[in-house]
């Protein structure tokens, strides 16, 4: 995660890990309307508006890639499209990482895998599918336990790199790769909204949540999503491509906001559900290309 969303509880975000059934499950966080715009994925296009009286109820992902129904006090005929939503207090990501640390240092446990392990076996079959050459660059945006990195690295792709603004995320997912025994995968403390020189570009970067992360802070998110996209620009190659998977956008809102610089290639399938007679996605998963040239060597 970047460090101006600290503060960011990135609820409806993670999956499950196999090693950490044992834990204690965290408490999700409901998306938060921005002052003076709507809450991001409140586009009537996949699922009813929470707060309808087609949708009593939000989903949220949890361990194991179960949904838990949380439920919500039934509109009356009078009352807005969205409920209003009790702010909750949030840790910083730098405790969180701090905790799951300590974790896999007493008892191995390597923590959560953001959109569950579906999310990753989808990106890298896209990766396979796209023929993308195993030494292609590949940059992780917000890492965290570096789960992606280490599938990645165990498919055989040898030119990894993850950042992540919490010192205590890159000790820990450190700590799990060199457990692994992988080698060719770099790591690097660095808040993506405020890179540095020493980042370099990168022919493919991927997004599992970071953007969601800062679309949920409360203190200028729209222009910590401008920056958001400044940055990528900066680092992606011309003709790269981003891959972000995200559970608080919608496909056409995800268009608009990355509109300027970016070309959409394809949506990647997610999970469905159906409510109300109604069918929507879970997460949202598209696939962009940098505009301004052609892509990359290998890269096709």
């Amino acid at each position: 995660m970047t460090g101006s969303e600290a503060q960011v509880w990135a609820g409806a975000a993670r999956g499950s890990s196999s090693s950490s059934s044992g834990r204690k499950q965290r408490q999700w966080g409901l998306r938060e309307e921005e002052d003076g715009e709507r809450a991001p994925n409140s586009s009537p296009s996949l699922s009813p508006p929470l707060g309808s009286s087609s949708h009593p109820t939000a989903r949220l992902p949890s361990r194991g890639g179960r949904f838990p129904t949380l439920p919500l006090q039934p509109p009356s005929l009078s009352s807005a499209t969205h409920v209003s939503r009790p702010r909750r207090r949030r840790p910083s990501w730098d405790t969180t990482y701090e905790r799951e640390l300590q974790a896999f240092r007493e008892y191995g446990d390597t923590g959560e895998i953001w959109f569950g392990e579906e999310s990753v076996t989808r990106l890298i079959r896209w990766l396979e599918r796209r023929r993308v050459p195993l030494d292609a660059s590949v940059l992780d945006i917000g890492t965290g336990n570096g789960a992606f990195l280490v599938e990645l690295a165990k498919s055989g792709f040898s030119n990894v790199t993850g950042i992540d603004y919490s010192p205590a995320a890159i000790q820990l997912s450190r700590s799990i790769i060199e457990k692994e025994g992988l080698a060719n995968v770099k790591l690097q403390v660095e808040d993506f909204l405020n890179p540095t020189s020493a980042l370099p570009k990168f022919g493919i970067c991927v997004d599992k949540g970071t953007f969601d992360a800062i679309s949920l802070n409360p203190d200028n998110p729209v222009e910590k999503r401008k920056r958001y996209v400044k940055s990528l620009s900066r680092v992606l190659e011309t003709g790269g491509f981003f891959l972000i998977t995200s559970c608080n956008w919608t496909k056409d809102e995800l268009l608009r906001e990355f509109s300027e610089g970016f070309e959409v290639l394809e949506e990647l399938p997610t999970p469905k559900f159906l409510f109300g007679g109604r069918s929507g996605n879970s997460v949202t998963a598209l696939v962009f290309r940098r505009k301004g040239g052609a892509s990359p060597d290998g890269l096709g």
